[in-house]
Order: structure tokens, then C-alpha cells, then sequence
């Protein structure tokens, strides 16, 4: 008996050194969000607009489609990619466009573009060959207006 209990109590031990198996998944099945991977809110799934000054532009991100304008440029429409969480920023980017153009888009209330009094839901900063513009937005369709 004492030896069966001393047994026992080995095995016992020796498992407690063994890494956790891996999880088991079916290739094509995406596994469910954790902590380290959480979902994208869900009121900024539908899109994002943004715009800034100094200089000019405004960015639509809207139904998997990104559109650029900027004065002095033709507007440029590529694809996007899905939105990710990063860094506490709602992200989509260009995979067909080489640099990526990118769009990242955080709550902050109050945001100001500076030259207007409107007053905006969210921060926005689009980087496109390799400069980071900075400006506000809201989601795709809620952009505040000024009086007309």
C-alpha cells in the first residue's frame, strides 16, 4: 500500500512538470475572441470617417472599401482589410496598396479638428507613405455638420 501511494504521489509530481496540451482546432474554424484577442466594438464595424487639416483630407472606411481625398490628389478607393483592435485603436488597412495606407480610429470625445467649433466622437490618424496625419471623425454616416 505504501508503496502504491508513494507511486501515486510520483506520477502525480511528474505531470505537474508537463506543458498544458495545445488546443485542438479544425483548420478553417476561427476560434472564439479571448482577452488577448478582443472583438472590435461593434459600433465602428459599419466604418469610420475622418478628416484633418494642415493638410487637407478626409478618409471614408466603409464596407470594406477605404476613399481618400485630398485637394491636389485624385481620390484614391482601394480594398481593406478587416478591422483589428491595436493598441486600443480600431485599424484597417490597404493590403493591395503598396505602403499600406492605414486608418486608426479611437474614442475621443471633444476632438477638435481646429479650425472649426464641431466638436467630434472619435480621433483619427490615416498614415500613408510613411507620414502619419492626424484628425477627427466619427462613425461612417454620424459625421457632425456645421450650421449651413
Amino acid at each position: 500500500m505504501r508503496a502504491a501511494l508513494l507511486a501515486l504521489a510520483g506520477l502525480t509530481l511528474a505531470a505537474c512538470g508537463r506543458p498544458a496540451p495545445e488546443p485542438v482546432t479544425q483548420p478553417g474554424l476561427a476560434s472564439a475572441p479571448t482577452a488577448e484577442t478582443p472583438r472590435v466594438p461593434a459600433g465602428l464595424t459599419g466604418g469610420v470617417e475622418g478628416r484633418g487639416t494642415e493638410p487637407f483630407w478626409a478618409v471614408t472606411v466603409k464596407d470594406g472599401r477605404l476613399t481618400l481625398e485630398r485637394p491636389d490628389h485624385p481620390p484614391l478607393t482601394a480594398a481593406v482589410g478587416p478591422a483589428r483592435l491595436q493598441d486600443g485603436a480600431v485599424v484597417w488597412e490597404t493590403p493591395a496598396v503598396n505602403p499600406p495606407i492605414r486608418v486608426a480610429a479611437r474614442e475621443a470625445p471633444g476632438c477638435s479638428d481646429g479650425m472649426s467649433d464641431l466638436s467630434y466622437p472619435l480621433a483619427v490618424e490615416l498614415t500613408l507613405d510613411g507620414e502619419t496625419l492626424k484628425g477627427c471623425g466619427a462613425r461612417a454616416g454620424e459625421m457632425p455638420r456645421g450650421e449651413r
